[in-house]
């Protein structure tokens, strides 16, 4: 047993010695054919800018291949040593990235051409139904005194121009009655005197006593029987001065009322306005004058046609709406104040360039799209968007009609590009990762 243990370790001391020796020879032969560790240290091709015959045409981050650099150095956000990108390195092609036509298969690549259109939308919103300001009135006094009859007597009474509202006893215009009764007599005797001056006074004081009466509101009509009757009205009455709907009554029989009492508010309704709630980023398209359509959820099929009159100044800080109001016929006086409403308002952006929605890549500080090009070669381009609408996306800035783009498998692409990109790729398959467009061109 023990000479069989001995054996065993002699046999394991002999296999430790021929591996070290493998392992040693091998590491020579490493060493002799040239081969180099993982880590290249390219501080030596800075000199030159030229290693083995090939232009260095700029140097980068391998762990963030966005970074760039004119000069060999150290990556400011890692510290590792930046790494070479030579002439004809990994097939760098004016900026382009090129993929196999079965590589786009995989990628789920599809295309579609740049088009120029005139944009349109439907902007539709919620309303409220609200009177028109400019016909409302409200019915006072100018005198006090004390209301005795009542002929309008609830809120939600139409009431004609001209219709009788209530009567008022009012002392000052019993006695502006008087005055004027008085002074007709004194014009009758006096207006023939042989006297210029005092015929002329009596007819001032008689013309001075009448205005007073109109500007106390008593009618032509009112003025005309107190002359043919020459007898003064205990109580005066006062008509409505519009056509409209009663919105608010504080006439009653026998209540004292003064020159700030508003005793009747009357809305005209024929026409009323419509506010709506418009979110601040579509604030720039609605404009006034911009036609505008209502419609009521449980009146279906009914339509309203109205015009944008005004945008409110004022920005609501809860829900970053501002108001906009619409001037809307009411024929048959179908929206009623306080009503809801759906509210449409056609938006005409004008004529722009387009592409499919799914072609702009956002990377939160600037928007690429792959411009397709011949022989699988796709461009990573720069571009200024504007709104989208309807899946298409406005571009401002970047492309040509007739141009072809990536619409569908751009995300993949780009992705597959920086992977190529950071690990130096192979053939003619690579370039620079898409948010380093080489080239831009404008509309």
């Amino acid at each position: 047993m023990k000479g069989h243990t001995q054996t065993i370790l002699r046999a394991a001391a002999v296999i430790t010695v021929v591996a070290a020796a493998a392992l040693l020879l091998f590491g020579r032969g490493l060493l002799k054919s040239g081969a180099q560790p993982a880590h290249e240290d390219h501080s030596a091709h800075a000199a030159s800018g030229e290693p083995s015959g090939r232009k260095v045409l700029y140097w980068y981050d391998p762990m963030h291949p966005n970074y760039k650099s004119e000069k060999a150095g150290i990556a400011p956000d890692c510290g590792m040593d930046l790494v070479p990108m030579y002439e004809g390195q990994g097939g760098v092609e004016n900026g382009m990235i090129k993929v196999t036509p079965e590589r786009q298969r995989i990628l789920g690549i599809r295309t579609a051409q740049v088009e120029e259109k005139v944009i349109s939308r439907t902007l539709r919103t919620s309303g409220q139904v609200v009177p028109d300001e400019t016909r409302t009135a409200h019915v006072h006094v100018k005198t006090p005194g004390w209301i005795e009859n009542v002929y309008v007597d609830f809120v939600g009474q139409m009431v004609k121009k001209g219709q009788p509202l209530f009567t008022i006893y009012s002392p000052d215009l019993v006695a502006t009655q008087e005055e004027y009764l008085i002074a007709k007599r004194g014009q009758q005797e006096l207006g023939s005197s042989s006297y210029r001056d005092v015929a002329h006074n009596s007819q001032a004081l008689l013309e001075s006593a009448r205005e007073r009466l109109r500007l106390w509101d008593l009618s032509e009509a009112q003025i005309r029987q107190l002359d043919e009757t020459g007898k003064v009205n205990r109580t005066i009455t006062v008509y409505s001065p519009v056509t409209g709907y009663v919105t608010d009554r504080k006439a009653f029989p026998h209540i004292s009322v003064t020159g700030d009492s508003d005793i009747y508010t009357l809305t005209d309704l024929s026409r009323v306005w419509v506010t709506a709630d418009v979110y601040e980023s579509e604030l720039p398209y609605v404009k006034v004058g911009q036609p505008a359509t209502i419609k009521l959820s449980y009146v279906p099929g009914k339509t309203f046609k109205g015009r944008v009159t005004y945008n409110y100044p004022m920005l609501d800080p809860q829900t970053h709406t501002a108001k906009v109001r619409i001037d809307v016929p009411n024929n048959g006086l179908v929206l009623k104040p306080n009503m809801f409403a759906d509210v449409e308002l056609q938006i005409t952006y004008g004529k722009h360039m387009v592409v499919p929605e799914g072609a702009v890549l956002n990377s939160g500080t600037m928007q690429t799209v792959f411009v397709v090009h011949e022989d699988g070669k796709f461009e990573p381009r720069e571009v200024t968007v504007g709104p989208t609408v309807d899946g298409q996306t406005i571009i401002e800035f970047g492309l040509e009609k007739g141009e072809t783009v990536v619409s569908s498998g751009n995300f993949l692409l780009d992705s597959e590009s920086r992977m190529k990109f950071a690990s130096g790729g192979s053939g003619n398959e690579q370039s620079a990762p898409a948010s380093q467009p080489a080239t831009g061109h404008q509309h």
